[in-house]
């Protein structure tokens, strides 16, 4: 759906709730449309934001796995790999 909203279970270090609302507010923006709500909008937009952020903190937090935690280096490296592949292709 949207790129920007990265996969935050199963890290090592876990996940912060800055890293949890950063992908709620990506979530919204996506949602909406908006980059930034009108004074209108705003309070639904950040109540959104919220609430999202705590669903997603509650789910992160019950969701069991036997992986072993991933490495955040290793995984922006293929990332980028993958992106530089992907962009290499197009170009």
């Amino acid at each position: 759906m949207c790129r920007n909203i990265k996969n935050l279970f199963n890290f090592e270090p876990v996940v912060t709730e800055d890293e949890v609302r950063a992908a709620a507010l990506q979530y919204v923006r996506k949602v909406t449309g908006f980059n930034k709500p009108s004074k209108a909008n705003e309070a639904a937009f950040n109540a959104a934001v919220e609430q999202i952020t705590m669903v997603s903190t509650v789910l992160l937090r019950s969701l069991e796995t036997n992986a072993p935690p991933k490495n955040r280096e290793e995984e922006v490296a293929k990332l980028r790999a993958r992106s530089a592949v992907r962009f290499a292709k197009t170009g």
